[in-house]
């Protein structure tokens, strides 16, 4: 209703704007601006007229957003009616009985004009008050941009138009991420397109968003046909960020597929330029502004002054704030600065940065790079290099910090530092680009920990400005292939981007300076399109080579033995097919079991090879003098078969990361396993011991018990142990004291589990397929004081036999067992009959997970008058008229209870049970008394007795429409809450 009103209302207002009469001065920016303050409301009315139904307040704004539209529409009509009966008045001068006969219009008239004019624009600005008062309301409602229900299939496009560095792309992000959003839309698409406009790749990462994986179409209409079915009836939101090309022919080839989806959905572009906006037909454009002086001063500072004491701060607020305002209120540049100033203390730093005589340069990107440049010559000489190397990389990619440091080894930016390693070196200076904000979107594992990042692209801008003649991005086509050879041939670090519909350039040899190449994802390469034979007879100078992008089945030439210099090798997501008579040449061979990568003799040539990698490629065989290769630091896997013995490990002790050994049935006796001394590789950190499946039990166990890593592993995954009937003994507290996880898989002949319980940081355990498992008792425990101490997530799967698990009472008194325990998960544990009472009462649980365990399902899924349910975080069922079961004395750990519309709820326990509203919770809140961590109560519509409760320390109490059997005392209760100042928030 509010929709369509609106939208009359619109179009009697234009209707004002065409009329050949001039308006009061002024009155006529009034009246499209409120065109604009309507256009701006219509477009979130979708929503609000949803949300009107269960929000009041949101009703009541509807209402009156009604009522200033009826207004609007009253005087426009009653501007419209006078001024038809002027225009009568005027053509029939004879009506009024006047007999005057001139060709000018009658004075009366034009004074009633006049006054007509002055009235209209009176009621205008009154009403442009009441509306942009509704219009700054809206906002207190977030409401989210939406089509009407007459909305066209025409495409709504939202730009977001500003310069580089003021926050397009992260305002995008806040937008594209907020949980509202993914709640409204059923699909939705992040793209980076960037410069050149290419509708084919754009295209592909359409579709590529869409369904989550690799896009197997090449031609641009056979991947339209599919997104056009994709999104059909659907609604999307697709970003695409950093839009540049004005050719609205190219837009064009895009947007055809995108007329499809359901009313609602919308396109957000980012973009510096207001020509891209208008060639793409925006519907509604938003600039960003610079920040005002207080804003910039505000993000600076937060940054430049973070841990400083306020007589610092004071010291150096009047140079930070001059130093600020040379941000021109630009976000990026405003924290790279104050990143900047928090590595400077003095006064005379502060006042050497403000003074710089680079403030006077022009370059890249005006008022930014001055910023940039400042904090990149701040840094040390080997940073810069470490810095300015990352222009090699597409603007928007995602690095992998572990990778980038693997690069910067490879060229040799990184040298120890006596007894620092390289990798700690390499840690240091990513850090450092980091603390300096020059690295941004950072995705972290569950340590917190950076994995991998991007850069801006301005901050890219900047890389590529600093190694104009060295790092080059080159997408090559037809016309570019003649041009390659003269324009690039000192280039040091290249990514090849080769399109679909060209093959491998023939002219990359005359690179022949290179020192890094990537090759980047190819598309439909044909099969004559393959790296040139003598490739790497020319390419001598390589030090990082990585055809990771290409996941195809390509030759690789056989002089690979030639890069003698080459210390990253990067084989990962590919198949390499070729003649096995060629000594150099990398193929594949067929079996049951898959397609397997087989890498060449010539490999034992690269003696300065540091990283080999193959994730995602499966390497049948490792050439014979793998082991010559002392400097490998990285290894994916070590496969024992033929010529590849497992004693070509011995002298491998520099690496470092994780390792897999499998084949390991292929290991004759323990004196052979011996010979990888495993016990000297201290910088393993991860490792997998697979495949003793032909051994026999004897073998399997000594083979194993030769195999004993160094002390300082993290992690440990043995699998497919099939013969031996126990574990090696160097399984313990005293041999693994640094392990964190654990995993053992197909162990089927094993009966007992080790005393795991004495490994002192073990985090992680999962144990699956232990065929002959029956009993898990007090050995599983061990006899340390405290029994897996660190201990966060247990795990059994596939425990066909189990039947049993125990802890007894003799077994855990006077030491605690499990005391960190967060999750317990059983799966598939077809004859277990019950969890241990004790652990369940003694161990701090907040998730269980049981799947495909009836015995145990029947137990503790449904309540039958047994309350230990409580402590699973499972849902049950009592009597509608019970009180809560007493076990909820036993949930020590819970910090948060929840009883509104007469359900119980604690939260952290997953506890819920129906409860009549005139039910008692406990009475006198005996069981209360136990919850220790209880920090946040909320009660509602339930019948309560809190003799006890003023006993509990809360930090937020909700008592809402409750009654209780002691009104005096609940008072009390709340007046001795201990909670801070602005935490308190009670409703009687």
């Amino acid at each position: 209703m509010a929709d369509a009103l609106v939208s009359i209302v619109l179009e009697r207002l234009a209707s004002v704007l065409e009329q050949q009469v001039t308006l009061v001065v002024g009155v006529e920016s009034e009246v499209d601006n409120l065109k604009s303050t309507l256009q701006s409301i219509r477009a979130v009315l979708a929503d609000a007229e949803k949300r009107q139904f269960s929000e009041e307040l949101v009703k009541v704004w509807l209402e009156r957003l009604k009522d200033i539209s009826y207004q609007m529409d009253d005087v426009v009509d009653g501007w419209n009616t006078a001024l038809l009966k002027l225009q009568i008045g005027a053509e029939n001068p004879c009506i009024p009985k006047l007999k005057i006969s001139s060709c000018l219009p009658s004075p009366c008239v034009c004074f009633k004009q006049v006054l007509l004019r002055c009235d209209i624009g009176i009621k205008i600005k009154d009403i442009r008050k009441q509306l942009d008062a509704i219009a700054n309301e809206r906002n207190q409602f977030n409401f989210l941009l939406g089509g009407s229900s007459q909305e066209s299939s025409s495409l709504y496009i939202i730009s977001i138009v500003g310069m580089g560095g003021i926050g397009k792309t992260t305002l995008a992000q806040l937008a594209y991420n907020d949980d509202r959003v993914k709640a409204y839309f059923h699909e939705r698409m992040w793209v980076c397109v960037s410069d050149p406009f290419d509708p084919v790749t754009i295209s592909r990462a359409i579709l590529e968003a869409l369904q989550k994986e690799s896009c197997g179409f090449h031609e641009l209409e056979d991947v339209q046909q599919k997104i056009c079915t994709l999104i059909a009836d659907k609604k999307f939101l697709l970003v695409l960020d950093d839009v540049w090309t004005e050719n609205y022919e190219l837009w064009e080839q895009v947007e055809s597929s995108l007329k499809g989806g359901a009313p609602g959905s919308r396109i957000l572009v980012t973009t510096r330029k207001d020509d891209v906006s208008t060639m793409m037909g925006t519907t509604y454009k938003h600039p960003l502004r610079e920040l005002s002086e207080g804003q910039c001063w505000s993000l600076f500072s937060n940054i430049a002054f973070c841990g400083r004491s306020r007589e610092k701060v004071e010291e150096l607020e009047n140079i930070g704030r001059k130093i600020a305002d040379k941000c021109r209120g630009l976000p990026l540049a405003a924290k790279v600065l104050g990143s900047l100033m928090r590595l400077k203390d003095n006064k005379e730093d502060w006042e050497s940065i403000l003074n710089n005589e680079i403030w006077q340069l022009d370059v890249i990107e005006k008022h930014l790079s001055t910023p940039l440049l400042l904090s990149y010559y701040d840094l040390s000489p080997a940073v810069k290099r470490c810095f300015s190397y990352c222009a090699v990389f597409p603007k928007d990619q995602i690095i992998s910090k572990d990778r980038l440091i693997k690069l910067w080894m490879a060229n040799s930016y990184l040298n120890s530092r006596g007894s620092i390693e390289m990798e700690k070196t390499g840690g240091d200076y990513f850090e450092d680009l980091v603390s300096r904000s020059l690295f941004q979107d950072f995705c972290r594992d569950n340590e917190g920990n950076i994995i991998s990042c991007k850069m801006h692209d301005i901050v890219h801008d900047l890389a590529q400005s600093l190694t104009k003649n060295e790092c080059f991005i080159l997408e090559f086509d037809d016309e570019k292939e003649v041009r390659m050879a003269s324009s690039f041939q000192k280039a040091r670090h290249a990514t090849l981007i080769i399109t679909p519909w060209t093959g491998f350039p023939s002219t990359i040899h005359n690179l022949k300076y290179l020192h890094t190449l990537f090759v980047g994802r190819v598309v439909n390469l044909n099969t004559t399109a393959q790296p040139p034979p003598n490739l790497f007879k020319h390419l001598v100078c390589l030090r990082a080579l990585d055809l990771s992008g290409h996941r195809l089945i390509v030759e690789l030439p056989r002089n690979l033995g030639k890069l003698i210099h080459l210390r990253f090798l990067n084989l990962s997501n590919n198949l390499m097919r070729g003649n096995c008579q060629k000594q150099f040449v990398i193929y594949i061979i067929s079996s049951n079991s898959g397609r397997f990568l087989r890498l060449p003799q010539g490999m034992r040539k690269l003696i300065n090879l540091r990283h080999l990698e193959w994730e995602g490629s499966r390497v049948l065989m490792l050439p014979k003098g793998i082991g010559r290769l002392t400097s490998l630091r990285t290894l994916t896997e070590f496969r024992i078969i033929g010529v590849c013995k497992i004693g070509e490990l011995k002298n491998l002790n520099s690496l470092r990361g994780g390792l897999v050994i499998s084949g390991i049935d292929n290991v004759k006796d323990a004196e052979e396993a011996g010979e990888a001394e495993l016990k000297n590789k201290k910088h393993l950190h991860h490792l997998e011991l697979m495949g003793f499946g032909w051994l026999g039990s004897a073998a399997s166990k000594g083979v194993a018990e030769a195999l004993q890593p160094h002390q300082n592993l993290k992690s440990l995954k043995i699998s497919y142990y099939s013969a031996a009937t126990e574990f090696p003994s160097w399984i313990a507290a005293s041999s693994l004291a640094q392990l964190k996880k654990l995993q053992i898989m197909h162990c089927s002949q094993v009966t007992y589990l080790p005393p795991l319980g004495e490994l002192p940081l073990l985090e992680s355990l999962i144990i699956e397929h232990m065929k002959r498992l029956k009993y898990v008792g007090g050995e599983f425990l061990g006899s340390s004081t405290t029994a897996f101490p660190k201990l966060k997530h247990l795990r059994f799967n596939e425990m066909e036999e189990w039947e049993k698990w125990e802890v007894k009472e003799e077994d855990e008194e006077g030491r605690s067992v499990m005391p960190c325990l967060h999750s317990l998960t059983i799966y598939k544990c077809l004859k277990l009959e019950s969890l241990p009472e004790r652990l369940l009462q003694i161990t701090p649980l907040q998730k269980v997970i049981i799947l495909l365990s009836p015995t145990l399902q029947d137990r503790y899924h449904k309540v039958r008058g047994n309350d230990r349910a409580a402590n699973l975080r499972l849902r049950c069922r009592i009597n509608p008229t019970a009180y809560l079961p007493a076990s909820v004395s036993l949930l020590v750990y819970a910090s948060f209870l929840d009883a509104t519309v007469c359900v119980f709820s604690a939260a952290n326990l997953r506890l819920r049970c129906r409860i009549n509203p005139t039910a008692y919770l406990p009475a006198s809140g005996i069981y209360l008394k136990n919850l220790l961590y209880l920090d946040k109560m909320l009660l509602s519509c339930v019948f309560i007795s809190c003799s006890s409760l003023v006993e509990k320390h809360l930090c937020e109490a909700y008592l809402l429409a409750f009654s209780t059997d002691d009104r005096d005392f609940c008072f009390y209760f709340l007046l001795n809450l201990e909670c801070a100042p602005n935490d308190k928030f009670f409703t009687v």
